[in-house]
């Protein structure tokens, strides 16, 4: 029997954690947003309204529209006020111990029906779940950035994530917010981490090697193969230190020489050129993310 998901939870509303709030709100849910402090919590309700006021301007969504979707994202001052939720999303930054140590609270205040999920881009789930009660319900949901327009969504099984779950957070994937969900057992990077880090840092190589600049590399990938952004400019907006954190873990993992950061985004890391969140890395940009 299909499970019905009306109120979902969203821990932490950083860049992704805001994201997913908004596109949840749009496809009708009720959302319930928990973060550190009132002030990141004021600080992310603006972005999601700025957000929504870029839509309105471009004649992508009404007035009233957006209204309404604001009128379906809610305050919680604790993660106790997420226990009805039907759903709660952790999106908190790839921290381990600070991740595990919310799992061990949702376990204890929300209800055993409950699907525990989290946006996780590397760490394993079955760690995470192994602080919890229930690890059956324990499962991996990676949103892509930007959450509104990637229609992909990784749904990641933990050792012990039960056929349920699974199936429940496929449903909800699938039917609830109609994107794509592709099904992945747990392995350091996933799918999607652990091949475009992979591009990426060769794409570093490929710089610090002279072959050609920053801009022809991106070029040669953006209009040769397709992509929306060259490699880059994907660093950059990934934010190279998290680019250069995932690479270390899976090649702690992996053990394997091809994912160890190059020395390169060492440095960049080092000086604090961290793209698009500093308005520097490969390139440059303004304060709403775009290129100058």
């Amino acid at each position: 029997m299909a499970m019905k998901f009306s109120k979902i939870g969203v821990v932490g509303a950083g860049t992704m954690g805001k994201g997913i709030a908004e596109m949840l709100a749009v496809n009708g849910l009720d959302v319930y947003i928990v973060e550190q402090t009132d002030e990141k919590l004021d600080q992310a309700l603006q972005m999601i309204e700025m957000s929504l006021n870029k839509q309105i301007e471009k004649w992508a969504i009404t007035e009233t529209e957006k209204k309404i979707i604001l009128a379906k994202i809610h305050r919680a001052e604790h993660i106790n006020q997420l226990s009805d939720c039907d759903m709660v999303i952790e999106a908190i930054v790839e921290d381990f111990a600070a991740k595990k140590q919310i799992f061990k609270e949702l376990d204890q205040y929300c209800s055993p029906k409950a699907v525990l999920a989290s946006n996780t881009s590397s760490l394993s789930l079955t760690e995470l779940a192994n602080g919890t009660t229930e690890p059956g319900r324990v499962i991996g949901l990676h949103f892509l950035h930007p959450v509104a327009k990637v229609q992909l969504v990784e749904i990641i099984r933990g050792l012990k994530t039960t056929e349920e779950t699974y199936t429940h957070t496929r449903d909800f994937v699938e039917q609830t917010i109609q994107k794509t969900g592709i099904q992945v057992y747990e392995s350091p990077g996933f799918v999607t981490t652990r091949l475009i880090c992979t591009l990426i840092n060769e794409s570093l190589h490929t710089l610090a090697e002279g072959v050609a600049s920053a801009a022809d590399i991106d070029t040669a990938m953006r209009m040769g193969y397709g992509f929306n952004y060259g490699p880059l400019e994907m660093a950059d907006r990934f934010g190279l230190d998290s680019v250069y954190a995932a690479m270390e873990r899976m090649f702690r993992e992996f053990g394997d020489i091809k994912y160890r950061p190059s020395f390169l985004l060492k440095q960049m890391v080092r000086v604090g050129k961290l793209g698009v969140k500093t308005g520097q890395g490969f390139f440059q940009y303004d304060k709403d993310g775009g290129r100058l």
